[in-house]
């Protein structure tokens, strides 16, 4: 494995590799229309490496070559009930918080849109959203409040900062995290008005857990609460609130441009020796997991009973690939209809609506994220299934 020995966020150039891996998908989110093209995806190398100077930690094999984001690329959750109903809470509490009524807001890497325009309704606000994945008129269509660019940022959008920059989810996505956050203060200038306001995965819950199915190579940047306002503040921001959301699985971050941080560290910060003993028992967590949980696919197999994965992203794409997984699932169930008929990279498992459970009635179904358990428990038992729910 190639890989980089310095630290993206902070610069220390002695980044320890703590785990890795090999021959995993580029991309878990595209759509892949065939099971012959999803077998033969293209994969990359996984080199997960942790600063101990800032707690960043990184995937130093990661290529960004590799990976693609484009009109094919399906990472949108909005069509659970659950998801939605916290978007509209996180949308809600950012307008009270920073009185976004009647502003001009940014959302770098909007995905299909749905925050954007969720948040721009509420707050009767004028959005702006940028992402490459952006499929025209999926979102907000009619809505004269709302431009969508399908590109991806750059200093070249400068003119577009308003009165609040959102980033969700995107940060994990970028390599050169110190560069992109330093190219958004930059393009902010002396506007230190404006609302900076960030959402991304909690690392420190994915290697305690460990999650490993929430580690895959689109995401090479992997953040604590600590690192991640660590980084902000060396790039000339004043963190104002850091906290956890979404079972604790999110960290979000409000922060505002200064001339030099003022703003005094915050509880969530103090994370170096809960983030150094995770990294240290990351391997043997990682190797007892996996074994548990590969155990029960093959034991639910040995019983007779078809096995399924609900939740045809990431998290199953890292799943069922780091478990070596193959005819032991059935299948993947989604509710994103634009999922429903393809395949999933690397494994070829193909996508199926919860419908199509009734004609094939599962014994076992992995929930990819334990916080649908009650809503994938509802929609199965209403089928009529007695099928065991096993929550990630």
């Amino acid at each position: 494995m190639t890989s980089r020995t310095s630290c993206p966020a902070c610069g220390n150039p002695a980044v320890e590799v703590f785990h890795e891996q090999t021959g995993i998908p580029v991309n878990s989110c595209l759509l892949v229309d065939d099971e012959v093209t999803a077998r033969e995806f293209p994969t990359g190398d996984l080199a997960l490496g942790w600063c101990s100077c800032c707690g960043f930690v990184t995937n130093t094999a990661f290529d960004p070559a590799l990976s693609t984001y484009s009109e094919q690329y399906e990472e949108t959750q909005g069509f659970s009930p659950r998801f939605r109903e916290f978007a509209t809470e996180l949308a809600t509490d950012w307008i009270e918080r920073h009185d976004l009524r009647g502003r001009d807001i940014l959302e770098i890497g909007c995905g299909k849109g749905e925050f954007l325009e969720l948040i721009c309704r509420l707050g009767d606000n004028r959005g702006t959203g940028i992402d490459p994945s952006y499929v025209p008129g999926r979102v907000g269509a009619d809505d004269p409040r709302l431009t969508f660019l399908a590109e991806r940022w750059s200093h070249e959008h400068a003119h577009l900062m308003g009165d609040a920059v959102i980033c969700r989810h995107t940060l994990e996505h970028i390599a050169p995290v110190g560069d992109f956050v330093s190219g958004v203060r930059s393009t902010i200038g002396d506007r230190t008005g404006t609302a900076v306001l960030f959402e991304l995965p909690d690392v420190a819950r994915v290697l305690e857990e460990p999650a490993f199915w929430d580690i895959y190579y689109e995401h090479c940047s992997y953040f604590s609460a600590g690192s991640l306002a660590r980084l902000f503040r060396a790039h000339d921001f004043d963190v104002v609130d850091l906290r956890l959301a979404y079972d604790d699985q999110y960290l979000l971050l409000d922060a505002f441009p200064t001339a030099r941080p003022t703003a005094p560290a915050l509880d969530l910060e103090d994370d170096l020796p809960r983030l150094e003993a995770a990294v240290a028992a990351f391997p043997r967590r990682h190797a007892e997991q996996t074994d548990v949980l590969r155990r029960a696919v093959e034991e639910a197999g040995r019983r007779g009973e078809p096995v399924v994965v609900w939740g045809a992203g990431s998290k199953a794409v890292s799943f069922l690939s780091t478990l070596g997984i193959g005819d032991e699932v059935t299948a993947a169930v989604d509710v994103n209809p634009y999922k429903q008929g393809r395949f999933l990279a690397g494994t070829g498992h193909r996508v199926i609506a919860p419908a199509e459970l009734v004609d094939d009635p599962p014994g076992t179904v992995f929930v990819m994220n334990a916080i649908y358990e009650d809503e994938v428990t509802r929609e199965v038992r209403g089928m009529g299934l007695d099928a065991r729910i096993v929550p990630l």
